[in-house]
């Protein structure tokens, strides 16, 4: 195994500890959650780059990869869609916390901003579809590399994740020392509206580079 693979395996054995600790109502398990999750975006990139500036790149990787970016997003999602869904949400019938459960939303100036269910089925449905859709191309030889639209979704959504999974952390450590004020204030509003604007247009290129990739392949593969 060459380092971009091990690289890519840590990922995966990363993505259950980022998916329970949020779980644990405590700063130091969100907080390790956070560094966790960072760490895992920023070795995406890294281990991608050093697979194809080393000529690294193998059969084991190709395999890996994808995986290991499903399961972060699904390791990242649960917990988000859990902890932050609205309060008459009903596939969410018991909160994960005693407290107000709009304390880990989003905190905007417009009041606070949760995670839909519909929200959580287009990502994950989307990521679905495109793994069966890629599939069948490569078994016709059709190879759907990534378009601008699809890596700029996977940019807004790490911001996304990451400023929900920093505010389950600064919360959660505010409650306990009982923070509050204008300066707590306007940080919970930055990194909410923060969240909330890179959700909006992580979803948006969700759907608009999933009808790119139908506009530009599925006549390909209806030949």
């Amino acid at each position: 195994m060459n380092l971009p693979n091990a690289i890519t395996a840590a990922r995966i054995l990363a993505a259950p500890f980022i998916a329970a600790l949020p779980f644990i109502g405590s700063p130091s398990a969100r907080g390790i959650a956070f560094v966790l999750y960072v760490v895992a975006a920023l070795t995406d990139y890294v281990d991608g780059m050093l697979a194809r500036t080393r000529n690294l790149i193998t059969d084991l990787g190709r395999l890996l990869d994808p995986l290991a970016d499903k399961l972060l997003l699904f390791a990242t999602l649960i917990p988000m869609f859990v902890l932050m869904a609205p309060l008459n949400d009903r596939f969410v019938p018991t909160r994960a916390e005693s407290i107000d459960a709009s304390r880990l939303q989003f905190q905007t100036p417009l009041g606070p901003v949760g995670l839909p269910w519909w929200i959580v089925a287009i990502v994950i449905g989307r990521e679905i579809f495109m793994t069966i859709f890629r599939q069948t191309a490569a078994r016709r030889g059709v190879v759907i590399s990534a378009i601008g639209p699809a890596k700029w979704k996977t940019a807004f959504q790490s911001v996304w994740v990451g400023s929900a999974y920093f505010w389950f952390f600064a919360a959660t450590t505010a409650a306990n020392h009982k923070w509050s004020g204008a300066t707590w204030h306007a940080f919970a509003y930055f990194n909410g509206t923060v969240g909330s604007l890179t959700m909006i247009v992580s979803v948006f290129l969700t759907v608009y580079s999933l009808a790119l990739y139908l506009r530009r392949y599925s006549g390909a593969l209806a030949t």
